[in-house]
């Protein structure tokens, strides 16, 4: 028999990818990488930080520790932000079999690293995710508040992906997968997504072999949670998107909802300015121009928060976004001042036909000229 025979090799070492994407960690990621360096010992490991240019040091103190550790990894992402965009990017980059994803601040236990491979290879499933509403997690890490609301966030998302039904947590942050059968998966997640284990889910329409596994889930170590109105904004965003069958962009669902509360904001306006004994045609103009505003406030704050406008900046984008909404609101001017001359005297379906003339251009110029995206 050649000596080059494999019969009786061992089997080889599993490479593992672990994704920490972190913004402003730095007190919490040197303890967290202290924990899942010993997985060395199992696994042919690879650990990528993902930073989203942390203006704490977290980056700084990475790369140090990595010059002693060959499979720690920095990836510092300057001009692009957000958690979905961050793991994203932490896929595409791994180089491992299996990928594990997981929080940064100290809430995920590095023990849950293990019990998710175990479970993925054991039982041959295309993706594991680490369950806070599991029936054997432990949850030390929420108020009561969060709780409640991530209860009821499940709820929905039950509700939206009906091919995954059995499980208990879509807006986890911990879960494990197989590269090779997500990847295409994971390249096609929208970045701009409320969660983005939620969005691949949404994407896979029920094809992943999936299960979930219960997670001890601790206190944050240090700093603040990100959560704020834009993520549950994007939440909302999210479900609509796959109510929707996925069919409408993300952004233009988002600037739709925008655009009707700017609707309520001219109605209001113009019924104030009629109040001082201004004709309909006189109150109009001040009145579109009002709601203008206010969508390009709203908007700047909520659909496009990781390309969001400060400082002079803001200004800028405002005179901007006035100058490409300029020709539709002379449309949206002309159009409500002839409904409510030829069609009917009433206020709110001239206002509402005007309005309706001009979003398709507001959402596609604005996208492109004021807030430089696609």
């Amino acid at each position: 028999m050649p000596a080059s025979s494999s019969l009786g090799a061992a089997p080889a070492i599993p490479r593992v990818s672990i994704v920490l994407p972190t913004y402003n960690e730095r007190g919490n990621i040197e303890p967290l990488l202290a924990q899942l360096l010993p997985l060395k010992a199992h696994f042919d490991l690879e650990i990528l930080v993902v930073d989203d240019d942390s203006a704490d040091g977290t980056a700084e103190l990475v790369r140090q520790l990595a010059h002693g550790e060959p499979c720690l990894r920095l990836i510092r992402r300057v001009g692009r932000a957000g958690l979905a965009s961050a793991i994203k990017e932490g896929l595409l980059d791994a180089t491992g079999d299996f990928v594990v994803v997981m929080d940064s601040d100290g809430q995920h236990q590095p023990s849950s690293v293990l019990d998710a491979l175990t479970t993925l290879q054991q039982g041959d499933f295309d993706l594991v995710i680490g369950s806070r509403f599991h029936a054997q997690a432990q949850i030390q890490g929420l108020s009561g508040r969060r709780e409640t609301g991530s209860t009821w966030a499940n709820k929905l998302a039950r509700a939206s992906l009906p091919g995954y039904r059995q499980l208990s947590d879509y807006m986890s942050g911990f879960f494990a997968l197989r590269l090779d059968r997500c990847l295409h998966l994971v390249r096609a997640v929208d970045v701009n997504g409320f969660k983005f284990l939620y969005e691949l889910l949404a994407h896979s329409r029920g094809q992943l072999r999936v299960c979930d596994i219960p997670l001890s889930f601790q206190p944050r170590g240090y700093g603040t949670s990100k959560l704020d109105m834009a993520v549950l904004w994007d939440f909302g965003i999210s479900i609509l998107h796959t109510l929707c069958l996925r069919l409408l962009p993300r952004r233009a669902i988002s600037f739709g909802l925008v655009g009707a509360s700017g609707f309520l904001v001219q109605i209001l306006v113009t019924q104030l300015v009629m109040l001082l004994g201004v004709t309909f045609a006189q109150a109009l103009p001040v009145a579109v121009v009002a709601a203008a505003s206010s969508n390009y406030l709203v908007n700047n704050a909520l659909t496009f928060r990781f390309q969001r406008q400060r400082g002079l900046a803001l200004l800028r984008g405002l005179l901007k976004f006035l100058l490409v909404a300029s020709l539709p609101v002379l449309a949206n001017v002309g159009v409500a001042s002839a409904f409510y001359s030829y069609v009917a005297h009433n206020t709110f379906w001239a206002q509402l036909a005007g309005i309706v003339v001009v979003f398709v251009w507001n959402y596609a110029a604005s996208s492109r000229f004021v807030w430089n995206t696609p």
